[in-house]
C-alpha cells in the first residue's frame, strides 16, 4: 500500500499527472495518514510542517497561474523528499527492532555491534554505545550541524547541505575522505536525513536519494546507504548520558568483494564513535567515557 502510494506521489512532478488535483490530494492524504499511524504508534511526534489537511487546503487555494504552477511543483518535491526521510526512518527502526537474526559482530571499548543479514544477502550492522552527552547534544551535532562533521571525522572530506524541508528534513552531499587504511576507497553519498522527537527519544533516518543538479560526480563511485537510522535515548537517572543505537546499511557500489566490504564497515562504526567521543571531550572536558 505505502509504496503504490508513493509511486502516485511522486508521478504528481509530471505534468499530465499534477493536473489531476483529485487523485494528488487524495494520494498525498492516505499516505500521510498511514505514516502518521505508524509514527504515533512508536510514541513519535507528527511531524510540525506537514500534515494531510494542510497540503489539502494548499491545494484547494492552488490556482492556475504558471509562477503558482512552479511554486506547487516546488511544493511537491519538498513532499517526496519529506516522505522518502519518513519512510526510510520507518523501514530502519524495522529492522532494528526486529528480534531475530543479530548475531555479535565485534566489541571494543564498551561498545558492541551486531550483524543481521537481509533478504538480497545485504548484510546491516547495528552499533550500540553509550555516550557522556544528552539526546539534544548529539542532535545537534549530528543532525543541525552536519556540515560540521568534517571538522572533527577525519574519515569524512565535506558535508554539504542542498536543501533544507522545513526544520527536521534535508537533503546532504557527503564526500569521504582519502585516508590511509581505508579499505573501501572514497565515496560520495547523495541522501536525505529526516529528524524526529517524542518525549523520551530522538530518532534520525536516512536513505539515498537523487538531486537533479547533483549528477554523479567524475572521480567518484556514488555510494547509497539506508535505510538508516540512529536512535538516542537518555539513559534511566543520568539524562545527560546517551543510549546510542546506529544502524549501518549501506551499499558501497564498486567492485569490491563481499567479504572486504563487510570487514570495513563495522569498523568504520566504531571509527566513527572513537571520534564523536573525542570531539564531546573536546567540547566538554566532563565528557571523559
Amino acid at each position: 500500500m505505502q509504496r503504490a502510494v508513493l509511486k502516485l506521489c511522486c508521478g504528481i512532478s509530471y505534468p499530465h499527472v499534477r493536473s489531476m488535483a483529485g487523485l494528488q490530494r487524495a494520494a498525498l492524504a492516505a499516505f500521510g495518514q498511514e505514516i502518521s499511524v505508524r509514527l504515533q504508534s512508536r510514541g513519535q511526534m507528527s511531524h510540525p510542517a506537514w500534515s494531510p489537511s494542510r497540503w489539502t487546503r494548499h491545494q484547494e487555494e492552488e490556482k492556475t497561474d504558471p509562477a503558482e504552477q512552479r511554486t506547487a511543483a516546488l511544493a511537491d518535491e519538498d513532499v517526496f523528499y519529506l516522505r522518502r526521510g519518513e519512510e526510510a526512518l520507518n523501514e530502519a527502526l524495522e529492522i532494528v527492532e526486529s528480534k531475530d537474526g543479530w548475531k555479535p559482530e565485534m566489541a571494543e571499548n564498551g561498545d558492541v555491534i551486531y550483524s543481521k543479514v537481509l533478504m538480497g544477502n545485504r548484510k546491516v550492522f547495528r552499533l550500540e554505545a553509550e555516550l557522556d552527552a544528552s539526546p539534544e547534544e548529539l542532535h545537534d551535532i549530528l543532525f543541525v550541524r552536519v556540515e560540521e562533521m568534517h571538522e572533527w571525522n577525519p574519515n569524512i572530506r565535506r558535508i554539504r547541505v542542498l536543501k533544507h524541508v522545513g526544520r527536521n528534513t534535508m537533503v546532504t552531499h557527503e564526500v569521504s575522505a582519502e585516508t590511509a587504511g581505508n579499505l573501501i576507497g572514497q565515496r560520495d553519498f547523495l541522501s536525505v536525513r529526516y529528524s524526529s522527537k517524542s518525549e523520551s527519544r530522538v530518532y534520525m533516518g536516512g536513505a539515498a536519494t537523487q538531486f537533479e543538479s547533483l549528477p554523479p560526480q567524475p572521480g567518484f563511485v556514488r555510494a547509497e546507504d539506508g535505510p538508516t537510522c540512529i536512535i538516542l535515548q537518555p539513559l534511566q537517572d543520568h539524562p545527560d548520558r546517551t543510549r546510542f543505537i546506529w544502524l549501518l546499511n549501506m551499499d558501497v557500489k564498486g567492485w569490491l568483494p563481499q567479504s572486504l566490504v563487510n570487514k570495513a564497515l563495522p569498523r568504520a562504526q566504531a571509527d566513527f564513535t572513537k571520534h564523536l567521543r573525542l570531539h564531546l571531550t573536546a567540547q566538554n572536558p566532563e565528557h571523559r567515557r
